[in-house]
């Protein structure tokens, strides 16, 4: 130990002395090099654990929200659910992913209720999502098209939303159902409600939409290529375990 301790004072030494024979303002060059250096370094670790994990999941009430959460978490359905009050907020490992060898990101899963009176809960997880899964059920689309498109509106629009370009998935559900609508008729009719809406929203003052950013472009027809962030449609099944494309949605962005 002694020994180590000499070593170790001889090379001290050895530094000063070097120190001592370089020209100042080459010692500044060289602090100042490592100072960059080492902020750098932290402002990269800082991104990197700032990158939100949280993947929020709307829609209407009934359209399978709780039964997907269920699904990417347990595998399961729990033989269906009934309908929430309240949020259903859990960080877990995809199922899919529970015997992936190598690290694996745990994923904060936000099972927002889609009850009309319910809507402001879905403004405290909005700032903070990677990704929003905006649910749709396929099966009795046609008579909940134009709340859905309204819900779905109020997402797109949102400053949060818009700003920070959070990618949406709409996921068409119970597509397993023999009188489920297509995806691409729902991503249709969708875009024709979307559309009613923007223009009637439009003639609302501005001053009355504080947090509401208009969507599509002046004169043409809304379509969801649009949008400033990215807007994909999927279809899958929920009770089926058919969810491979939003676990897909999911770790494309939220980073394993």
């Amino acid at each position: 130990m002694d020994e180590w301790v000499r070593q170790a004072e001889a090379w001290a030494g050895q530094a000063e002395r070097w120190i001592r024979q370089q020209p100042p303002e080459q010692i500044y060059v060289a602090v100042a090099v490592i100072a960059v250096t080492i902020l750098v370094l932290l402002a990269a670790s800082c991104l990197k654990s700032s990158k939100s994990n949280t993947i929020v999941l709307s829609g209407l009430s009934g359209s399978g929200k709780t039964i997907l959460f269920y699904q990417l978490r347990d595998g399961s359905s729990h033989q269906g659910t009934v309908t929430s009050m309240d949020p259903n907020n859990d960080t877990f490992v995809l199922y899919s992913e529970m015997e992936r060898k190598g690290k694996v990101k745990p994923v904060n899963v936000v099972d927002v209720p889609g009850h009309a009176r319910l809507k402001p809960k879905l403004d405290e997880f909005l700032p903070r999502a990677a990704g929003v899964v905006f649910v749709v059920d396929a099966q009795d689309f046609l008579s909940s098209m134009q709340a859905a498109a309204e819900y779905l509106y109020d997402i797109l629009a949102k400053a949060t939303v818009v700003k920070k370009r959070v990618p949406v998935l709409i996921f068409c559900n119970k597509t397993d159902k023999v009188t489920a609508h297509s995806k691409e008729f729902i991503k249709k009719q969708l875009e024709k409600e979307v559309n009613k809406l923007r223009e009637s929203r439009n003639a609302i003052s501005s001053a009355d939409i504080t947090d509401e950013i208009e969507l599509g472009v002046p004169g043409e027809a809304f379509n969801f290529s649009q949008c400033q962030n990215k807007v994909t449609v999927a279809e899958g099944a929920g009770l089926t375990g058919n969810v491979s494309a939003v676990e897909q949605f999911i770790r494309e962005h939220v980073r394993a």
